[in-house]
C-alpha cells in the first residue's frame, strides 16, 4: 500500500493537471465545495505537521543564522520579484496583489520532496519550510500590505487570523499527533503525504472551477508573469547562497525552496479576503509549480552527472 501511495504522491503533477481540466469543463463538481475549502487547506497543513519531526525544528536552533538567512531571502526575494514582475508585465491591480500574495507566502511542502529527489540538503529545506510557515501569519499579510496596499484595500488582522486558523493550528495539531502517537504515525506510512496531496488537488481544482470565466481572459500575460516569477525566484535563490559561501548542494536547495511557494495559501487568502480574480495568479502558480518541480528534478540530475560531488557537501547542518 505504501508503494502505491508513494507513486500516487509523486504523480501530483498528473493529478493537479487532470482534475484541473475536469474542473474547467465540469465546474459544478467542485464549486459545491465552497463551504469546506478552508478545511481542505487545513487538512493539507495537518498532513505536513505529521511529516515534520522535532529534529527539523531543532535544526533551527542548531544553525539559526543560515536558516534565518534563507528564510529572509525567501520573504525578500519573492515578494519584491512579484512587484517587479507585475510592473514588467503591466498586470492589473487585482493580479498584482495576487502575485505579491503568492510571493509573500511561505515555502511549499513540495519543495522538501523535490529537494530529496534532487539530492539536496533535505534537513535545510525542511527547516526553512518550518520557519517560514511559523513566521507567515505576521509576514505574509504585512508584506502584502506594504507592497500592494496602495492598489486595493488590504486588512492585516483578518489575514493574520485566517493563517492562524488554516495553517498554524492544523500544523501544530499534526505535530502533536506525531509527537504523542509516534508509533501510529509510523504505521500509517505515506498516508499523511497523501492527505496533503489530495487536499492540494481539491484546492487547485476548486479555484479552476470558480474562475472558469476569469481564466478564459487571463490570457498568456498572467501565465508568462507567473512562469517568469517562478523561474527568476529559483535563479536568484541559487545566487543568494554565494554571499555565505554555501556549497553547491545547499545553493541548489535554497533555489528550490525560494522558487516554490505555498501558493495554495495565496489562493485561500485571496478567496477569503479579496476576490476570485486575485486568486488567479496563485492558482496558476500552484499548477505551474508542480510541473516546475518535475523539471527541476531532471535539471539537477543532469547537472549532477557533469560535476564531481564532494561527500561533505551532502549534509551541512
Amino acid at each position: 500500500m505504501n508503494r502505491i501511495l508513494s507513486g500516487f504522491n509523486k504523480s501530483i503533477a498528473f493529478w493537479v493537471a487532470g482534475f484541473g481540466i475536469l474542473a474547467f469543463f465540469v465546474p459544478s463538481l467542485f464549486t459545491v465545495l465552497k463551504p469546506t475549502i478552508n478545511l481542505f487547506f487545513g487538512l493539507a497543513m495537518f498532513g505536513i505537521g505529521l511529516v515534520i519531526t522535532g529534529d527539523n525544528y531543532r535544526n533551527i536552533l542548531r544553525t539559526p543564522g543560515k536558516i534565518f538567512y534563507g528564510t529572509a531571502c525567501q520573504f525578500i526575494i519573492m515578494p519584491l520579484l512579484a512587484l517587479v514582475t507585475s510592473i514588467l508585465f503591466r498586470l492589473s491591480p487585482e493580479w498584482t496583489v495576487g502575485l505579491i500574495l503568492t510571493g509573500a507566502a511561505p515555502g511549499a511542502m513540495t519543495s522538501n520532496v523535490i529537494s530529496y529527489l534532487s539530492k539536496g540538503d533535505v534537513a535545510y529545506s525542511v527547516s526553512l519550510t518550518a520557519l517560514s510557515t511559523l513566521l507567515c501569519p505576521v509576514l505574509t499579510p504585512l508584506i502584502t500590505l506594504l507592497l500592494a496596499g496602495t492598489r486595493i484595500p488590504i486588512s492585516f488582522f483578518p489575514m493574520f487570523k485566517t493563517i492562524i486558523l488554516v495553517v498554524i493550528l492544523p500544523l501544530l495539531g499534526g505535530f502533536l499527533v506525531r509527537k504523542f502517537f509516534a508509533k501510529f504515525v509510523h504505521t500509517i506510512g505515506e498516508w499523511p503525504s497523501t492527505l496533503s496531496v489530495v487536499a492540494i488537488v481539491v484546492i487547485t481544482s476548486y479555484v479552476v472551477a470558480i474562475n472558469k470565466a476569469s481564466l478564459g481572459y487571463a490570457s498568456l500575460i498572467v501565465i508568462f508573469a507567473v512562469v517568469f516569477h517562478n523561474a527568476m525566484g529559483m535563479i536568484l535563490g541559487f545566487l543568494a547562497g554565494y554571499p555565505l559561501k554555501f556549497s553547491f548542494v545547499r545553493r541548489k536547495t535554497l533555489s528550490i525552496e525560494i522558487g516554490m511557494q505555498n501558493a495554495g495559501l495565496g489562493v485561500i487568502l485571496a478567496l477569503n479576503h479579496f476576490s476570485r480574480e486575485v486568486a488567479i495568479p496563485s492558482a496558476i502558480f500552484t499548477i505551474w509549480c508542480i510541473f516546475t518541480a518535475s523539471l527541476m528534478v531532471y535539471f539537477w540530475s543532469v547537472i549532477e552527472k557533469n560535476r564531481p560531488v564532494k561527500p561533505a557537501e551532502q549534509v551541512e547542518i
